[in-house]
């Protein structure tokens, strides 16, 4: 689920908001990191939920509609298929899903049900619904074509669904895009065979990348003070008071993959750090980190000490 951009974001926030000293015990910071890492999977499970949610309000709904005193013949006999949709149905009924929201205790939606009401009536209300709902049969395909276009379209970027997570957890509206970008490429690749564990994929791609997170959180502390000489060498025609803090974060961690990442290729470390600061930093904090990031991979590669193995990696 998570890529290396959005690891190397997280230990950029976490090292960020560290203060203190440089140590060999950062068990404090590490264990925040991890969680934040682990918290990913949690908003995850979250919105894995609120599908589910919506097709409980849907059944309801129905059920109340079908028991009014006046119901309509339609209300009596109504259109089943939105609460027969196959992949929801296939959400619902997923024992290790449900097993993973009950240990996670995810069970938000029994409190705050009115997020769910305000997704199911926007459902309700689109032309994707109304299309949707022409006919009372369709096929897995079309079934699972629904799902992703009100996953994308009305789910994801609702935006009273944004402040309701960011108001849980500030972290979580960083982390959103991923999660989304995940559930998404589920959804497509579903098949009518998928097994239960298919809707729990691995919060890391493999242990590498969970090695990765806390060896560049680890090493970048470790090494600050170092790598915070090596930038004021490089920067000294520069007020130092206006360099922006993240920068020189972001900068630290860059130096860090260079010197002690030998297998990650150089190009690859300077375009995700020019990224993130894009996304992060100032207007202009990519073209300064560019800057002093060229300069001194030139310096190792004319002094021959650039710590890179394999071919490719310069």
């Amino acid at each position: 689920m998570l890529n290396r951009r959005h690891i190397r974001i997280k230990v950029m926030q976490t090292i960020y908001s560290f203060q203190g000293g440089e140590s060999d015990s950062f068990d404090k910071e590490q264990k925040f990191l991890l969680y934040s890492l682990d918290n990913i999977y949690n908003l995850y499970l979250l919105m894995m939920s609120l599908l589910i949610e919506v097709q409980k309000r849907a059944e309801d709904h129905l059920e109340k509609s079908s028991k009014k005193h006046l119901a309509t013949k339609e209300e009596k006999n109504p259109n089943k298929k939105l609460i027969n949709n196959q992949v929801l149905l296939m959400l619902k009924n997923n024992v290790l899903l449900n097993d993973e929201f009950e240990r996670r205790k995810i069970s938000n939606w029994e409190l705050d049900s009115e997020y769910v009401e305000i997704i199911f009536r926007e459902i309700l209300a689109s032309e994707l619904y109304s299309e949707y709902m022409q006919t009372k049969t369709s096929n897995f395909k079309e079934d699972k074509k629904f799902v992703i276009d009100i996953f994308s379209e009305i789910i994801a970027p609702n935006n009273k669904l944004y402040d309701y997570l960011e108001d849980k957890n500030l972290t979580w509206i960083d982390d959103l895009p991923v999660v989304n970008t995940a559930i998404l490429k589920l959804l497509r690749k579903v098949k009518e065979q998928s097994n239960e564990a298919y809707f729990l994929p691995k919060l890391y791609k493999d242990i590498e990348d969970n090695e990765y997170a806390i060896d560049l959180f680890k090493k970048t502390l470790l090494n600050q003070f170092k790598f915070g000489e090596i930038i004021q060498d490089k920067t000294q025609n520069w007020d130092t008071e206006r360099i922006a803090s993240l920068d020189t974060v972001l900068l630290k961690m860059a130096i860090c993959e260079i010197q002690k990442f030998p297998t990650i290729p150089v190009k690859v470390t300077i375009n995700e750090y020019l990224e993130i600061a894009k996304e992060y930093s100032t207007p202009k904090s990519s073209i300064f980190i560019n800057g002093i990031l060229d300069k001194l991979v030139k310096e190792y590669q004319e002094s021959d000490t650039l710590n890179k193995t394999g071919r490719g990696l310069m």
